[in-house]
Protein backbone atom coordinates (compact mmCIF):
# COMPACT_ATOMS: atom_id res chain seq x y z
CA UNK A 1 0.00 0.00 0.00
CA UNK A 2 1.62 3.01 -0.98
CA UNK A 3 1.12 5.56 2.33
CA UNK A 4 1.02 8.88 0.37
CA UNK A 5 -2.36 8.23 -1.08
CA UNK A 6 -3.46 7.23 2.70
CA UNK A 7 -5.16 8.81 5.32
CA UNK A 8 -3.09 8.45 8.49
CA UNK A 9 -4.96 6.09 10.61
CA UNK A 10 -6.43 8.61 14.11
CA UNK A 11 -3.79 6.47 16.41
CA UNK A 12 -1.39 8.73 13.97
CA UNK A 13 -2.05 11.67 15.91
CA UNK A 14 -3.90 13.37 18.94
CA UNK A 15 -6.99 14.30 18.59
CA UNK A 16 -6.49 17.88 18.48
CA UNK A 17 -5.13 17.36 14.85
CA UNK A 18 -8.50 15.63 13.58
CA UNK A 19 -9.96 18.66 12.59
CA UNK A 20 -7.11 19.38 10.56
CA UNK A 21 -6.22 16.04 9.25
CA UNK A 22 -10.09 15.20 8.04
CA UNK A 23 -10.41 18.57 6.33
CA UNK A 24 -8.00 16.97 3.92
CA UNK A 25 -9.25 15.18 0.55
CA UNK A 26 -8.16 11.69 -0.73
CA UNK A 27 -5.19 11.69 -2.41
CA UNK A 28 -1.08 11.72 -2.83
CA UNK A 29 -0.68 13.79 0.15
CA UNK A 30 2.46 15.52 -2.16
CA UNK A 31 0.48 16.43 -4.55
CA UNK A 32 -2.40 18.62 -2.90
CA UNK A 33 0.22 20.39 -0.91
CA UNK A 34 1.59 21.39 -4.36
CA UNK A 35 -1.71 22.39 -5.78
CA UNK A 36 -2.46 23.84 -2.49
CA UNK A 37 0.50 26.20 -2.94
CA UNK A 38 -0.78 27.66 -6.42
CA UNK A 39 -4.38 28.12 -4.81
CA UNK A 40 -2.98 30.10 -2.07
CA UNK A 41 -1.11 32.17 -4.30
CA UNK A 42 -3.63 32.24 -6.84
CA UNK A 43 -6.25 33.64 -4.13
CA UNK A 44 -3.64 36.15 -2.38
CA UNK A 45 -0.94 37.26 -4.98
CA UNK A 46 -3.28 39.84 -6.74
CA UNK A 47 -4.03 41.78 -2.91
CA UNK A 48 -3.40 45.43 -2.28
CA UNK A 49 -0.97 46.18 1.18
CA UNK A 50 -4.14 47.44 2.42
CA UNK A 51 -6.06 44.44 2.10
CA UNK A 52 -3.13 42.28 3.44
CA UNK A 53 -2.60 44.40 6.06
CA UNK A 54 -6.52 44.12 7.10
CA UNK A 55 -7.70 42.75 10.63
CA UNK A 56 -11.23 41.47 10.64
CA UNK A 57 -11.21 42.56 14.55
CA UNK A 58 -9.49 44.40 17.07
CA UNK A 59 -6.50 42.38 18.25
CA UNK A 60 -6.82 40.04 15.40
CA UNK A 61 -3.70 39.11 12.99
CA UNK A 62 -3.63 41.29 10.15
CA UNK A 63 -3.57 39.13 6.79
CA UNK A 64 0.05 39.07 6.15
CA UNK A 65 0.37 37.55 9.51
CA UNK A 66 -1.77 34.57 9.05
CA UNK A 67 -0.17 33.66 6.06
CA UNK A 68 3.08 34.06 7.89
CA UNK A 69 1.79 31.83 10.95
CA UNK A 70 0.89 29.09 8.10
CA UNK A 71 4.78 29.22 6.90
CA UNK A 72 6.27 29.31 10.43
CA UNK A 73 3.76 26.11 11.72
CA UNK A 74 4.70 24.91 7.89
CA UNK A 75 8.08 24.89 8.83
CA UNK A 76 7.79 23.30 12.85
CA UNK A 77 5.71 20.82 11.48
CA UNK A 78 8.96 19.81 9.08
CA UNK A 79 11.24 19.94 11.60
CA UNK A 80 9.18 16.74 12.88
CA UNK A 81 8.42 14.99 10.03
CA UNK A 82 12.32 15.39 9.17
CA UNK A 83 13.29 13.57 12.48
CA UNK A 84 10.58 11.09 12.61
CA UNK A 85 11.00 10.41 8.44
CA UNK A 86 14.96 10.22 9.75
CA UNK A 87 14.26 7.86 12.43
CA UNK A 88 15.35 9.85 15.39
CA UNK A 89 11.82 10.17 16.65
CA UNK A 90 11.51 11.94 20.22
CA UNK A 91 8.79 13.69 21.96
CA UNK A 92 8.05 17.07 20.76
CA UNK A 93 6.15 19.75 22.13
CA UNK A 94 3.96 22.71 20.94
CA UNK A 95 4.75 26.00 20.72
CA UNK A 96 2.79 29.43 21.67
CA UNK A 97 1.05 31.16 18.27
CA UNK A 98 0.78 33.89 19.92
CA UNK A 99 4.69 34.66 20.84
CA UNK A 100 5.71 33.25 17.47
CA UNK A 101 3.21 36.14 15.46
CA UNK A 102 4.48 39.01 17.93
CA UNK A 103 7.72 38.04 17.67
CA UNK A 104 7.62 38.09 13.39
CA UNK A 105 8.47 40.28 10.85
CA UNK A 106 5.65 39.50 9.00
CA UNK A 107 3.51 42.81 9.83
CA UNK A 108 5.92 45.28 8.12
CA UNK A 109 6.83 43.37 5.50
CA UNK A 110 5.57 43.62 1.23
CA UNK A 111 2.63 41.15 1.12
CA UNK A 112 4.98 39.63 -1.99
CA UNK A 113 7.70 39.01 0.50
CA UNK A 114 5.48 36.88 3.07
CA UNK A 115 3.83 34.88 0.19
CA UNK A 116 7.70 34.64 -1.22
CA UNK A 117 8.82 32.95 2.24
CA UNK A 118 5.60 30.76 2.40
CA UNK A 119 6.22 29.73 -1.36
CA UNK A 120 9.82 28.30 0.03
CA UNK A 121 8.22 26.66 2.94
CA UNK A 122 5.70 24.90 0.69
CA UNK A 123 8.67 23.71 -2.01
CA UNK A 124 10.85 22.65 1.02
CA UNK A 125 7.56 20.65 2.38
CA UNK A 126 6.88 19.45 -1.23
CA UNK A 127 10.15 17.59 -1.79
CA UNK A 128 10.92 16.60 1.83
CA UNK A 129 7.12 14.51 1.82
CA UNK A 130 8.08 13.68 -1.43
CA UNK A 131 11.62 12.08 -1.46
CA UNK A 132 10.15 10.13 1.48
CA UNK A 133 10.00 6.62 1.02
CA UNK A 134 6.53 4.60 2.93
CA UNK A 135 8.46 2.57 5.25
CA UNK A 136 9.80 6.22 6.75
CA UNK A 137 6.19 7.98 6.26
CA UNK A 138 5.05 5.61 8.67
CA UNK A 139 7.24 6.15 11.48
CA UNK A 140 6.35 7.21 14.32
CA UNK A 141 7.42 9.96 17.16
CA UNK A 142 5.28 11.48 20.30
CA UNK A 143 3.85 14.92 20.28
CA UNK A 144 2.18 15.97 23.19
CA UNK A 145 1.79 12.84 25.10
CA UNK A 146 0.39 11.55 21.45
CA UNK A 147 1.88 9.26 18.68
CA UNK A 148 2.68 11.22 15.39
CA UNK A 149 3.47 9.58 12.28
CA UNK A 150 5.53 11.06 9.65
CA UNK A 151 2.57 10.91 7.10
CA UNK A 152 0.04 12.36 9.73
CA UNK A 153 2.32 15.57 10.12
CA UNK A 154 1.94 15.73 6.55
CA UNK A 155 -1.82 16.21 6.48
CA UNK A 156 -1.81 18.53 9.54
CA UNK A 157 0.02 20.92 7.27
CA UNK A 158 -2.44 20.88 4.70
CA UNK A 159 -5.50 20.80 7.13
CA UNK A 160 -3.89 23.45 8.84
CA UNK A 161 -3.43 25.90 5.71
CA UNK A 162 -7.00 24.80 4.65
CA UNK A 163 -8.30 25.73 8.05
CA UNK A 164 -6.45 29.32 7.40
CA UNK A 165 -7.97 29.67 4.35
CA UNK A 166 -10.91 29.18 4.86
CA UNK A 167 -10.93 31.65 7.99
CA UNK A 168 -8.94 34.53 4.90
CA UNK A 169 -12.21 33.77 2.45
CA UNK A 170 -14.49 34.26 5.27
CA UNK A 171 -13.32 36.96 7.57
CA UNK A 172 -10.70 38.69 5.26
CA UNK A 173 -11.85 38.61 1.66
CA UNK A 174 -15.35 39.38 2.10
Amino acid sequence: MNTMNTYPDSSEYSPHAEGYVRLVSEGNITQILLQQHDDTLQALSDLTEEQADYRYAPNKWSLKQVIGHIADMERLWNYRILYIARGDAREFSGYDREVFVQNSPFAALPLREVLKDYSAVRQSTATLVGSLPEEALIRQGMFNNYPLSARAAAYVIAGHELHHMNMIRDQYLT
